[in-house]
């Protein structure tokens, strides 16, 4: 076991991350040497989007771990050089679902073309859903514009401002209940961005602590389901305006915890075809090689 290791751990209150805050809160980490310090933002200071597009996190914020889509970690550690990628997975069965209003002559993902799709940008969401939409789309056919947080696209398809948005549960299951129509589901990736104080010993142990976590909430997952809905509460603090027509009881009810995953240390292998996807379609600069992203440990 490492002596004790102070890591900063930048924190997102969504429901892919659950697992990182039991693993906190139950002293996993401290038991297998680590003295982490999670980093959280007051979601009322969030206008746009929750890790902060123009100011790096192992500079800014001065933290050592934080987790972030997939493509935008590779965006991020070569555009930024805000750390290196350590690890990556899907971390839960939460996909990505893309949602329209029940109005809407869109039927079907292939009706999307040329159509405005609400996303966070400079979240990794473009990339996801981009990758998707091309099953469906020609390339140039894709509109992907950003509409924020996720009650921000919510607010979004609700006044008409937008015909589509992507999401992910809880809010996909709060869109069910104002009506809005699923289309398109896909698959949402994660990856975890260390800096350089960030070893071989420590991501183990980092490892090991959130996979008791993820052990505990699949063996267990009523047990959390309360901490799992206290996601969706804090959004209605945000924006009580798209929760008035709603009955909260109701979508409470409907929501189960996911299966959650452990995220695997990086396969430079696998990441480099992530690059490779970006670069044939202008997402990030040709020069951007796997060495300059990838953590060496």
């Amino acid at each position: 076991m490492l002596a004790q290791k102070s890591v900063r751990l930048f924190h997102l209150p969504f429901s892919f991350m659950l697992p990182q805050k039991v693993a906190a809160e139950a002293g996993y980490f401290r038991e297998e040497g680590l003295a982490v310090e999670l980093v959280e933002r007051d979601r009322r200071d969030v206008s746009v989007k929750y890790i902060p597009a123009e100011e790096t996190l192992t500079g800014a914020y001065d933290v050592d771990l934080y987790p972030i889509c997939k493509w935008e970690s590779i965006r991020r550690t070569w555009e930024m050089d805000d750390g290196r990628i350590v690890a990556n997975g899907t971390f839960a069965n939460l996909p990505y679902t893309v949602v329209t209003r029940p109005d809407s002559d869109i039927e079907s993902p292939a009706d999307l073309a040329n159509v405005p799709v609400g996303v966070n940008l400079r979240t990794g969401q473009e990339y996801t859903a981009r990758k998707a939409l091309e099953d469906h789309l020609e390339p140039d056919e894709i509109d992907l514009v950003g509409c924020g947080m996720p009650t921000d696209r919510l607010q979004a398809l609700y006044e008409g401002r937008v015909d589509a948005v992507t999401l992910i549960d809880p809010h996909t299951t709060l869109a069910d209940h104002l009506g809005f129509q699923r289309l398109l589901e896909y698959d949402n990736h994660m990856g975890i961005v260390g800096d350089e104080s960030i070893d071989r010993d420590v991501l183990e142990a980092f490892l090991r602590a959130y996979g008791r976590a993820v052990e505990d909430v699949n063996a267990r997952p009523e047990a959390y389901r309360e901490t799992y809905l206290e996601l969706l509460a804090a959004d209605a603090a945000v924006a009580p305006d798209l929760f008035d027509d709603v009955d909260m009881d109701a979508v409470r009810e409907d929501l189960t915890v996911p299966r959650y995953e452990v995220p695997d240390p990086v396969d430079p292998d696998e990441l480099d075809g992530h690059l490779e996807w970006m670069r044939a379609r202008g997402l990030i600069d040709e020069e951007a090689t796997i060495d300059d992203i990838v953590a060496s440990l």
